[in-house]
């Protein structure tokens, strides 16, 4: 059984560890082993408008792609590539509690090197190497570098029953996360299961999902993550070479259908819930943190895979 790893923006669309490397290194059958595997998708989403608790208001909106390819080598074992880009537009009204706007459009790109290597036992073990810029237009890129990487390990118990954990080691502007992961992909019953819906990486860990199989095919779930998304600010905004933060926890129900066997389309609606915004000077200190209301938050996923 392939593991069901979803594609689900939050803010700026997922991280650099991208679900295209998650997919392109599933575990396949040994008789495609050595085969190629391919895939693009492109995914819109749409953050709400939320009061800012100290005065103000803002949205997001933006737009993800992801491409990837990946090879079988040896024994059960693959390698890959995965490229990203994330562009988001953030619009702070009504005279915000940070005064000027702190931001506005922010973009995200890299790539990623996703390794799968097979054990005995069951044991199956990813090591996925990554580089990425997350900075504001206009921002220095030398300065909005994350690098870093997940390894990992899980366990196949039955074909559908996998658990395992990893650990992703990030540096960040100038300061080391290190990201504990909890790998989920266990079959309950003919219809359930739960998985883990979004890749982990810099922007936080890979959350849970409750899966529903309908007998057409199509599949319905429920879930939530933590997500932290950072990024260098401009030269000329407030506070120049600064740090922007958006946190929270995105709650989603989600509907995918697969056109072909090629095609697929997911659609996310939910919240934003627990939500913060900070802004840091350049040397990291903190200037200004503030709560926002849960904010609604709407997505689609258009996927090939080749």
């Amino acid at each position: 059984m392939t593991p069901r790893f979803r594609c689900f923006p939050f803010h700026s669309p997922t991280c650099a560890t991208t679900v295209c490397a998650m997919l392109l290194l599933a575990p396949m059958a040994s008789g495609a082993a050595e085969a190629w595997r391919s895939s693009v998708s492109v995914t819109p989403v749409w953050q709400g408008n939320a009061d800012i608790d100290d005065g103000g208001d803002f949205e997001a909106s933006g737009i993800a792609f992801r491409a990837g390819t990946s090879v079988g080598f040896g024994e059960g074992h693959r390698a890959g590539l995965a490229l990203q880009y994330d562009l988001l537009d953030y619009d702070f009204s009504g005279g915000t509690a940070f005064g000027d706007a702190p931001w506005g459009e922010v973009e995200r790109f890299g790539f990623s090197v996703p390794l799968l290597f097979s054990g005995a036992g069951g044991w199956s073990y990813s090591v996925t190497p990554s580089v990425e810029t997350s900075r504001e237009i206009g921002a220095d890129s030398g300065e909005s570098r994350v690098y870093g990487g997940i390894a990992g390990a899980t366990r196949a118990f039955a074909p559908d029953q996998r658990l395992g954990f990893g650990v992703g080691v990030f540096n960040q502007f100038d300061e080391t996360r290190v990201i504990p992961i909890l790998i989920v992909n266990w079959r309950l019953n003919e219809r359930w299961s739960l998985v883990n819906p979004l890749p982990a990486g810099p922007v936080g860990p890979a959350g849970l999902e409750l899966d529903y199989r309908l007998d057409n095919g199509w599949r319905l779930g429920l879930g939530a993550a933590y997500r932290s998304l950072k990024f260098r600010l401009s030269e000329t905004g407030p506070v120049p070479g600064g740090v922007g933060e958006q946190r929270g926890v995105p709650v989603f129900l989600r509907w995918t259908a697969d056109v072909s066997k090629q095609a697929s389309v997911v659609l996310y609606a939910g919240a934003v819930v627990g939500g913060e915004l900070r802004v840091e000077d350049p040397d990291g200190n903190t200037l200004r943190k503030e709560s926002f209301d849960p904010a609604p938050l709407v997505g689609a996923t258009f996927r090939m895979r080749f």
